[in-house]
């Protein structure tokens, strides 16, 4: 059943109710006025046959007009007496008891029926009700009306909704609700509008940061490509023209001890170079050193690299993290100190790493200028989504002029 179906049913029902309620004070108040009536009628009834009696059986012409509620019957003589009517259910139900009629003789031979005559009351009583009824039904079906048009309003106004919502799941996210009379449908265009809004943004944002990820990628594999290529495809090929020339030199001791010297120092430019392209990839000394160990070697790594001192304060008994979790946290501070280096202009950072319960709390902050980024980039939310999947919250703080801090807390981080 519609919404409207349903309002209209409970409040028939409703109606309905008080109608009935109406109707049975109605019939129990009239009840007690009836029977009051029809009580002085049957006294007046009771008193004409007594009259009647006394005056020998004439009764005046003129007392037929002037009675309520006393029905006056002459029977002709030699006629039988009629029986009393039908009583309707109403008059059951305002008088249970009937009144008894009187016959009285008449001095002509026939006969005189007095009865009470409850009819004038019951119809009354009858037109009562029709009009409690009538006017009922009238403010039922306003009622009706009334709900039929907010609810329709209403209903209009969420088949809209339905509509935009359905436009949003399917990708149009420029979607927009007009404006409504309506206050409380105002503020639920309002509310849709800007989720499509942000919806719309965010899309926009994501297919930004997605380019922006691709470059990078595509930096990456070239930057990559260029230290195989110029870097250790160099000395590979030094260190192959090395080896034809010790075929050559074998016979000259000297010239084979500076080719051998040579050799060596290819392989070890090789292996350093090797060693800074798997560290760049996958930081394998995580598997070996114990997180106070790695973080200290990155900060004196970065800092050689970088020329900015690097000030650090580490707990001495930090949590022990399993590999995935090292790899997070180390990856996070490595973001972190890329920017750093990239953005901040800063001569000084220090890097404070403490345990906190079973935790970590880690602080790292800058003297550069302080700037907000202007829109946050893949560094920043790299840092966050690895900050959440510690389970930790990852806060910034900049104060132009004053520098950069980077605050996490990390809950329960131990191994079991």
């Amino acid at each position: 059943m519609s919404v409207v179906g349903r309002a209209n049913l409970l409040v028939s029902l409703f109606f309905g109710l008080v109608a009935l309620v109406c109707m049975a004070v109605l019939l129990r108040q009239a009840g007690h006025d009836v029977q009051r009536e029809l009580l002085a009628a049957q006294t007046v009834v009771d008193y004409l046959a007594e009259s009647v009696a006394r005056d020998g059986g004439r009764f005046p012409p003129e007392l037929d007009a002037g009675l309520r509620h006393v029905d006056v019957v002459r029977i002709e003589p030699g006629t039988a007496v009629p029986l009393d009517p039908r009583r309707s259910w109403l008059s059951e139900w305002l008088y249970p008891d009937p009144f008894p009629a009187r016959l009285v003789h008449l001095s002509d031979g026939g006969q005189l029926r007095l009865s009470v005559d409850p009819s004038d009351e019951v119809e009354e009583v009858a037109e009562s009700l029709w009009q409690l009824l009538a006017l009922l039904s009238g403010a039922l079906m306003v009622c009706l009306v009334a709900i039929r048009w907010a609810i329709g309003r209403a209903m209009q106004m969420l088949e809209r909704l339905l509509s935009g919502l359905q436009s949003i799941s399917r990708g149009r996210l420029a979607t927009r609700l007009d404006t409504h009379r309506l206050p409380e449908a105002q503020q639920v265009v309002a509310q849709f509008n800007g989720m499509a809004s942000a919806l719309q943004s965010a899309e926009a944002e994501n297919a930004l940061l997605t380019r922006r990820l691709i470059e990078l990628q595509e930096r990456e594999r070239t930057r990559l490509a260029q230290v195989l290529h110029d870097d250790l495809g160099q000395y590979l090929a030094a260190i192959r023209a090395q080896a034809c020339l010790l075929s050559v030199q074998a016979d000259n001791a000297e010239a084979v001890r500076r080719t051998a010297a040579i050799l060596e120092a290819h392989s070890l430019h090789l292996q350093d170079g090797f060693r800074t392209l798997v560290r760049d990839l996958y930081p394998v000394m995580l598997e070996h050193l114990e997180l106070d160990q790695a973080v200290r070697q990155l900060a004196g790594q970065w800092q050689s690299a970088q020329g900015i001192e690097c000030r650090l304060r580490l707990d001495p008994q930090l949590p022990t993290l399993d590999i995935d979790r090292k790899v997070h946290l180390y990856r996070l501070l490595q973001e972190a100190l890329t920017n750093i280096a990239r953005h901040s202009r800063a001569s000084r950072v220090q890097l404070q790493l403490r345990r906190h319960g079973r935790g970590l709390r880690l602080l790292l902050k800058d003297n550069g200028h302080g700037q907000p980024p202007g829109r946050p980039g893949i560094g920043l939310r790299s840092m966050a989504e690895r900050a959440s999947c510690l389970g930790g919250e990852l806060r910034f703080r900049q104060r132009p002029g004053s520098g950069w801090s980077l605050y996490l807390s990390l809950p329960s981080l131990e191994s079991s």
